[in-house]
């Protein structure tokens, strides 16, 4: 198995939780880096600006203020769709299966 690429997998997946629990604002990336911590202890920002532009990239997220210290993103549609288990996710996202 490789781990990094679960890592950065399982990583995307919390960044749409994360977004998720801030909608319908969005939030910061300092907020994102906040609520992942207790589960990837050792997560940096680079990490979590490489999967934000993952995940804006597949129209799940919008991503602002790139141009600036702290990035802004917000959940779109689709992301909640993922989230909520109302559509399929494409392979790179490690969502959980369905258990209920």
């Amino acid at each position: 198995m490789d781990i990094e690429k679960a890592r950065r997998e399982e990583l995307r997946w919390l960044i749409l939780r994360a977004l998720y629990a801030a909608r319908p604002m969005g939030t910061s990336e300092t907020i994102i880096k906040n609520a992942i911590e207790p589960v990837i202890l050792d997560i940096t920002e680079i990490e979590i600006r490489r999967e934000l532009d993952y995940l804006a990239e597949r129209d799940l997220i919008s991503v602002s203020n790139k141009d600036t210290p702290i990035w802004f993103a917000k959940i779109n549609n689709h992301g909640i769709d993922i989230v909520e288990y109302t559509v399929d996710c494409h392979p790179g996202i490690a969502r959980p299966k369905k258990y209920w």
